[in-house]
């Protein structure tokens, strides 16, 4: 145990934070955050739609400005905790002002990504400040490795303190997440086929206030909710007939990865290299086709059994090894 001083400088994104702080908290560490991203008050979310979104929509980035707000914000934490450590996660967003005053407080600091970099606005310098990066991408370790960054794969990871409250199990195949090609492809030939299919998301809701947030009225004809919190995502997935977990081109594995099998659903996973984290057909299921994916969907209906025995498996092997408290652990030997 330690009684270290940690600083978590984290986008709000879903609140992950709220998961990785309580992770070094049981590790003894003293954890003051900043959120760097946090839209606190809703002039703050008016002021960034107008300020911000608008103009990148109509080609007129006022991307200069955000990032200096950003990092005034997580200079002045860095200032004001005086920490032993610093961990930033993602902080692609924060110039260089931010890294000067880390490296001016002489705390141990380690970058984590969550993101390939080519989606990132890191460069050499960013990089660089870092005493070592953590990824969830094994391409962009290798790469960083290569280049002389001393680099380190951390996946992502579920929190336990989560619980999903389902109720009695639906019928229904469900998705939650960002409406990509790829993810509304995979669920209009579900639909097609038969299976029954629910989308949750703001880009999938039907509602106009969904529609206009997201500057896009056009919509799959796909059933859908809106956004769901954490803890309502959680309890989707528990009781639904299966979660669908679709990527893009990432080579890193999403949260939902972890989140899946973490509250006990039943994970259908469109990428057979997941071996060093699930064993397929035991606590996962993995599809390369419609065709395949259909099959599964079906017999997950048919044979509750089978089903259920996967669900199971694939809690067990996260709550053993893919929480945040073990992720803690590694990132805490990157900066020892």
């Amino acid at each position: 145990m330690t009684s270290s001083r940690l600083l978590l400088v984290t986008p709000t994104f879903h609140d992950y934070w709220v998961s990785i702080a309580d992770a070094f908290g049981q590790r003894g560490y003293s954890t003051t955050v900043c959120r760097y991203d946090e839209l606190a008050t809703r002039a703050e979310k008016v002021h960034n739609k107008v300020g911000h979104e608008l103009p990148q929509r109509l080609g007129r980035s006022r991307h200069g400005l955000l990032r200096a707000r950003l990092t005034r914000r997580a200079v002045s934490a860095v200032r004001d905790a005086r920490p032993d450590i610093v961990l930033t996660v993602k902080g692609d967003l924060l110039d260089s002002g931010y890294w000067d005053a880390v490296d001016a407080s002489g705390a141990r600091h380690v970058l984590w990504l969550y993101d390939e970099l080519r989606r990132t606005e890191h460069d050499e310098a960013s990089l660089s400040r870092a005493r070592a990066v953590a990824s969830y991408s094994p391409a962009d370790v290798a790469a960083l490795n290569a280049a002389g960054h001393p680099a380190a794969l951390v996946p992502l990871a579920f929190d336990p303190a989560y619980a999903a409250h389902p109720g009695r199990r639906g019928p229904t195949v469900t998705f939650v997440g960002a409406r990509y090609p790829r993810r509304e492809e995979t669920l209009l030939a579900l639909s097609a086929a038969g299976v029954p299919v629910r989308a949750f998301g703001r880009d999938w809701s039907r509602h106009l206030a969904d529609r206009l947030r997201t500057w896009n009225l056009r919509r799959p004809a796909v059933p859908s909710g809106g956004d769901l919190t954490r803890p309502e995502a959680y309890a989707v997935m528990a009781g639904s007939l299966a979660t669908l977990n679709i990527h893009g081109d990432q080579d890193g594995f999403t949260m939902r990865t972890f989140e899946a099998c973490g509250v006990g659903a039943l994970q259908l996973v469109d990428r057979s290299d997941i071996t060093d984290l699930y064993e397929p057909g035991t606590e996962v299921l993995t599809y390369d086709s419609i065709d395949e994916l259909t099959d599964l969907c079906r017999r997950a209906a048919a044979d509750v059994r089978w089903a259920d025995g996967i669900r199971s498996a694939g809690r067990r092997r996260t709550l053993a090894e893919h929480t945040f408290a073990h992720r803690a652990g590694v990132l805490e030997s990157l900066w020892a």
